[in-house]
């Protein structure tokens, strides 16, 4: 799939031609959200092939920058994200994907959302964690190896 060239401003706001825009290392943002609920699941980044098999596959694909790898969300877990819906940020440079997720989890703290904590507004204080249990164990699904993405 061939990107269209960015020729103006109006053609990448108000047009009807994909040109994304990635940043200089070839990434862009990419926030996920549950279909039904609008919760937000994770934050991540695409590169143009994570990008290109989001839009193929209609399953959620990642680039890791710790793992240098693209990533298909779920292809260890089995808890894909099916893609409901893909928005692209008016100047094209971030994506939002709506999904639904086989197993009902997203993070692999094994928690449903990836920010299942909360940071106290105004003041110190310890963050306060918002889901009360893990939908899965991650040890079980991916052996008790640190995720890199952590350190």
């Amino acid at each position: 799939m061939a990107w269209s060239k960015r020729t103006s401003v109006e053609q990448v706001e108000e047009g009807g031609e994909l040109a994304p825009r990635f940043d200089t290392d070839g990434l862009m943002p990419v926030v996920t959200t549950d279909s039904a609920s609008g919760e937000v699941l994770m934050m991540g980044v695409l590169n143009a092939e994570a990008l290109r098999k989001c839009i193929k596959t209609g399953e959620a694909h990642h680039w890791s920058r710790s793992r240098q790898c693209l990533w298909h969300m779920g292809a260890t877990s089995g808890l894909v994200q099916n893609i409901v819906e893909i928005r692209i940020y008016d100047d094209q440079d971030a994506v939002w994907l709506r999904v639904d997720v086989a197993g009902g989890a997203s993070c692999h703290v094994g928690y449903r959302s990836c920010f299942y904590r909360a940071v106290p507004v105004a003041g110190a204080g310890e963050l306060v964690f918002t889901e009360s249990s893990k939908v899965f164990d991650p040890v079980e699904v991916y052996g008790d190896a640190p995720n890199p993405t952590q350190l």
